[in-house]
């Protein structure tokens, strides 16, 4: 656990420092308890944050306004939310892992085309899976030092044209 979240800290910390001239909200993906969220409050005080996940069940300091919850099958509210914000978020935190890996695998191969068509030019997308991002004009980043220390599979996405 010591080491996921590490590597969660480290990722965001650098997302953060990448996209910070640019503009455009984050999508979070997988509210859980609430931890990835509200790290991203901390370093993101002035980006809307969307979230998704399919309820709540984090503590009640932690539960994003209900204006910016998509709550629902990922394959669902994607789609909507490619509808309702358009080709403008910044940043993708997928947090989507689970102890199912087979499970994982055909959520990731069926979330990877939704998410592309929400990052702006120049935005990131963040995965504890392997996404199949849509489209030409994706790089895989490095991770960051401190999070290829940890040795906890992350993956991070530029999205370039």
């Amino acid at each position: 656990m010591l080491a996921r979240l590490a590597t969660q800290r480290a990722c965001l910390d650098f997302a953060a420092a990448r996209i910070a001239g640019l503009p455009g909200p984050v999508l979070e993906l997988g509210l859980g308890k609430g931890r990835t969220y509200d790290r991203i409050r901390r370093i993101m005080p002035d980006r809307d944050i969307f979230v998704f996940d399919l309820d709540t069940h984090c503590p009640p300091a932690l539960k994003p306004p209900s204006d910016t919850l998509f709550l629902g099958d990922f394959r669902d509210t994607l789609r909507a939310a490619v509808d309702r914000l358009g080709n403008v978020a910044a940043l993708v935190h997928a947090d989507i892992g689970s102890e199912d890996q087979a499970r994982d695998a055909v959520l990731a191969r069926d979330i990877g085309p939704l998410i592309g068509p929400l990052v702006r030019q120049g935005g990131l997308v963040l995965s504890d899976r392997q996404l199949p991002l849509s489209g030409d004009g994706w790089e895989r980043l490095p991770l960051p030092q401190d999070a290829a220390r940890t040795a906890w599979p992350y993956f991070i996405w530029a999205r370039l044209h």
